[in-house]
């Protein structure tokens, strides 16, 4: 009798190589799922045609779900409000509002970063 067993036991096929499969085919599944996910992301910053219609020049939270928006669109300057229930112009520009800052006050850091940008570089042992 133990050997009808062994012999029952053998001819039976072993789940192993269908788990591997298994496993195998869900790796490559989930493998193309992020490589899709990665491409999209990497995609959605390129616009097709050029420069972009519209620019958003800052923002404002006025509140839990509301904000108010300075865009550029079409060459006009609006003022925008965004909240869950819509979006309201609430001021259309005849001139821009703001006038376009020089490169050289735009890269400058405030105080706080370049303290801790100069106490990076001392940690990691880089002279400035």
């Amino acid at each position: 009798m133990n050997a009808a067993a062994a012999e029952t036991a053998s001819s039976m096929p072993s789940a192993l190589p269908g788990l591997g499969q298994t496993a195998l085919s869900l790796l490559v599944v989930l493998g193309l799922i992020f490589l899709l996910g990665w491409g999209l992301k990497r995609l959605q910053g390129v616009r097709v045609g050029g420069q972009a219609a519209m620019r958003i020049h800052g923002g404002l939270q006025v509140g839990a779900k509301e904000r108010v928006l300075l865009i550029e669109a079409g060459g006009q300057h609006l003022l925008i409000g965004v909240s869950a229930g819509g979006v309201n112009t609430l001021h259309v520009y005849a001139e821009p509002p703001v006038a376009n800052l020089p490169e050289t006050a735009s890269s400058e850091l405030p105080p706080f970063a370049t303290a801790f940008r100069e106490a990076l570089k001392k940690s990691l042992g880089k002279a400035s």
